[in-house]
């Protein structure tokens, strides 16, 4: 079992590398973001299909798209911090599936292959994809979007 929707924030780095893969791909994807659509770049483009909270307080958003998903998929570089360890603690305290990626450790295959194992044995139909935003990891969306794409190949029997 794979994820059949991909859920992100719309942030820079690994939320928009998880949607650009799923819009690349035609696969439903979607998710909350900040009242106004703000990210660090400035609006969330409106190609992202993205609903805006009330509020412009992201862990507002970060809240909604874990609740509203069946797990999480941390992608970081080592350990989680800011906002992305807000996620690793929503995570937890909502008692949802939460797995973390090192990326400094796994390769982008191997990372999808483990995201393949973690979604089949939490039966995950809606993934929230978390991590970084650019700024904090220039590499994230480019990483993000690997795996994604990996990951939808794998249940659509398509090559990323």
């Amino acid at each position: 079992m794979r994820p059949a929707r991909i859920v992100s924030g719309g942030q820079t780095g690994v939320d928009r590398g998880a949607l650009d893969a799923a819009l690349e791909s035609g696969w439903p994807c979607g998710g909350w973001c900040p009242a106004g659509r703000v990210a660090e770049d400035g609006r969330i483009p409106a190609r992202y299909p993205l609903v805006p909270t009330r509020e412009a307080d992201s862990a507002v958003r970060t809240r909604r798209n874990v609740e509203d998903s069946d797990g999480t998929l941390i992608l970081c570089p080592g350990e989680p911090t800011g906002g992305t360890r807000l996620t690793a603690d929503v995570c937890a305290d909502q008692g949802r599936p939460c797995l973390v990626v090192d990326a400094e450790a796994l390769s982008v295959p191997e990372a999808a292959e483990l995201a393949r194992h973690f979604v089949a044995q939490h039966r995950i139909a809606v993934l929230n994809v978390a991590g970084p935003r650019a700024s904090g990891w220039p590499e994230a969306r480019h990483y993000a979007r690997g795996v994604v794409a990996a990951l939808i190949a794998a249940r659509s029997g398509r090559d990323p």
